[in-house]
């Protein structure tokens, strides 16, 4: 049997992979304090800038799209639950790296256009006049909260996520192997294999078998308006580091913040003035409007966002520190792990994603 600790998407997508591929699993939720970064986000197939990113992570986020449109008639099929995938495109609005973009988008094989300032203007008149865009109209976006609610269901019907909660909280090591693991309440399990998909906890449960990994929660909060052109703004658009995110029943996502304020994981009036600041000036028809909804998360920061994925002791694995782009390198983490883990082929180089310990 395999323990998979942790049920955000990471955690879902390798149990589901293990289970798909075979394997006895059971999937625990760690219960720990706080949003996991794949429900609070805005659900993104694409990393921001997909062009500033290191090869290790674009390898990962390659084929997430098809992925995800796969995975929404699978789940349609199996629980009736629809999370929303939607190709709506991504409008960049600040792009100083041109010829970087377009070298991505070649490699890639992703469409990619440059819009001159009228061109946006006319197309959203809505937006922020006197900008040029970079047009990208092969991405979309995810309803993430109902992908978690879906591949929950899904796993819960088919005996892999258990009904009980196990809120983990220590590893019992015995030379180089993990024996027990304890919850809250003094229950302890046998392991016979685990993986810990916990995110930013990750770290901490590491340190009760006495390893530490470089990996560390960072706030990201979230705000919510109601679209007030739903018909005209469609699509999602980036500037300077955050974006807009229009969702199918009218909702209107601003993110996001980048704040290291340890497991922190409340909201704060700043943030909701700093986003709201940033809307209104992208969108001035948001002006005097106030957010509907306001959350936060913690996502598990690692140094370079490069995601750990691998063996850590005779039967520990880990898959964490996706940082911001967890959702759209859950597909490929999950498939990688669970290869390493049933000793299949990898279907990529697994070498960039080994644990470090500091």
């Amino acid at each position: 049997m395999i323990l998979v600790v942790g049920a955000g998407v990471i955690g879902l997508l390798t149990a589901r992979a293990l289970w798909q591929k075979g394997a006895q699993v059971c999937l625990l939720e760690a219960q720990m304090q706080g949003k996991p970064a794949s429900w609070a986000g805005g659900g993104i197939l694409s990393p921001l800038y997909p062009w500033r990113y290191p090869a290790a992570i674009l390898d990962l986020v390659d084929g997430a799209q098809a992925f995800y449109r796969q995975l929404q008639s699978e789940l349609l099929h199996n629980v009736a639950i629809d999370i929303e995938v939607e190709p709506t495109g991504m409008l960049v609005l600040d792009v100083d790296d041109l010829p970087e973009a377009i070298g991505w988008a070649q490699r890639f094989g992703h469409n990619i256009r440059l819009l001159e300032a009228a061109e946006v203007q006319r197309s959203w008149p809505q937006l922020r006049r006197g900008l040029q865009g970079l047009w990208l109209p092969d991405f979309g976006h995810v309803r993430n909260p109902y992908l978690l609610q879906a591949l929950r269901q899904e796993l819960r019907q088919a005996g892999v996520l258990q009904p009980d909660n196990f809120p983990v909280i220590k590893l019992l090591r015995q030379g180089n192997r993990i024996v027990q693991i304890e919850s809250k309440t003094g229950k302890r399990l046998d392991v016979e294999q685990i993986v810990l998909c916990a995110g930013p906890w990750t770290a901490g449960l590491l340190t009760t078998c006495g390893m530490e990994l470089p990996v560390k929660p960072v706030r990201g909060q979230m705000l919510a308006f109601r679209n007030p052109n739903p018909e005209q703004l469609r699509t999602m658009v980036l500037y300077q580091g955050r974006y807009l995110i229009p969702r199918r029943d009218g909702l209107l996502l601003a993110g996001s913040t980048l704040e290291e304020v340890g497991f922190a994981a409340e909201t704060t009036l700043d943030a909701q003035i700093l986003l709201s600041r940033f809307a209104q000036k992208l969108l001035p028809l948001l002006e005097g409007q106030p957010p509907v909804h306001h959350w936060a998360g913690l996502r598990p920061g690692s140094p370079l966002g490069v995601p750990y994925l691998g063996q850590v002791l005779e039967n520990l694995w880990i898959g964490t520190g996706h940082y911001r782009n967890g959702l759209v390198m859950a597909p490929a983490s999950a498939d990688l792990l669970s290869d390493l883990i049933l000793q299949r082929p990898p279907r990529c180089d697994p070498s960039p994603y080994t644990p470090v310990f500091s």
